[in-house]
């Protein structure tokens, strides 16, 4: 089977270039399964219900999310009653998941697992040992198993993507909006990619508008952040499973340069 995984959709720019290309996307690919992070899909920072109902409407089965989805308070209820909308599963007593098994249209169930990481980021509990508890819940029978770890440094995601060869199918970083060129399958099985980088607009420094991000590290100033708009371009990737072990056989970047 293919799973299909698009990096963090930043903005207006980052929505209507999924809703340009995802079914062309999905078609050509033959894609099973459709994941998406959608945390800066309102203006950059956060997402909202409406947003999210549109984004499944292209067709995303299941979102995951990191820091920014609580920016927007109107997620909070909406968490309780969308599962198909995950929120890093080691933020403790918050609301919503991190984890949900969806059943594809052949029958197969998948489980996308939302993790995040602590270095330079937000205090959460350990991502490492809520991984863990996380697959010792799982029914053994879910064999397919991929992981979005929204994390800030390149080693905490390495380190996640050892610590869990073999027992996942793929764990795809998020988070830096940088895509990175060390996708791979690890020894045991488990495909892996540091970052997808952004689907949004790149005419800017990781989504939001150069001329103010330049006046913030030429002044220290604080200044308010808005969303760029010019050069959209999807990053994803696409990872070959093999869905009776839950092994990967392949995985690929997939990148489209919006018209």
């Amino acid at each position: 089977m293919n799973i299909l995984f698009i990096g963090d959709i930043f903005g207006s720019p980052g929505r209507r270039i999924v809703a340009d290309h995802l079914q062309d996307i999905v078609t050509t690919n033959s894609i099973d399964l459709t994941i998406a992070n959608g945390e800066n899909a309102a203006g950059g920072f956060g997402i909202t219900p409406s947003i999210a109902e549109d984004l499944f409407g292209m067709g995303v089965d299941v979102l995951t999310s990191g820091n920014h989805i609580w920016d927007k308070r109107e997620i909070f209820d909406y968490l309780l009653r969308q599962p198909r909308l995950l929120r890093p599963g080691n933020y403790p007593e918050a609301p919503g998941s991190g984890v949900y098994v969806h059943r594809t249209k052949g029958g197969v169930d998948c489980a996308v697992i939302n993790l995040q990481g602590r270095v330079y980021m937000p205090s959460t509990d350990d991502p490492f040992r809520k991984a863990d508890q996380i697959l010792a819940a799982l029914d053994p029978a879910v064999k397919v198993r991929f992981v979005d770890f929204h994390a800030e440094v390149t080693s905490e995601k390495m380190a996640m993507g050892w610590h869990l060869d073999g027992r996942v199918s793929a764990i795809v970083g998020t988070h830096t909006h940088i895509p990175t060129a060390d996708t791979r399958v690890l020894p045991r099985g488990t495909a892996y990619q540091t970052d997808c980088g952004m689907t949004g607009p790149y005419q800017s420094v990781i989504g939001v508008d150069t001329d103010i991000i330049l006046q913030r590290f030429r002044t220290s100033l604080p200044v308010r952040m808005e969303a760029a708009k010019g050069g959209a371009e999807l990053h994803a990737v696409i990872v070959d499973v093999d869905e009776t072990t839950g092994k990967a056989r392949a995985i690929r970047r997939h990148a489209i340069k919006g018209d």
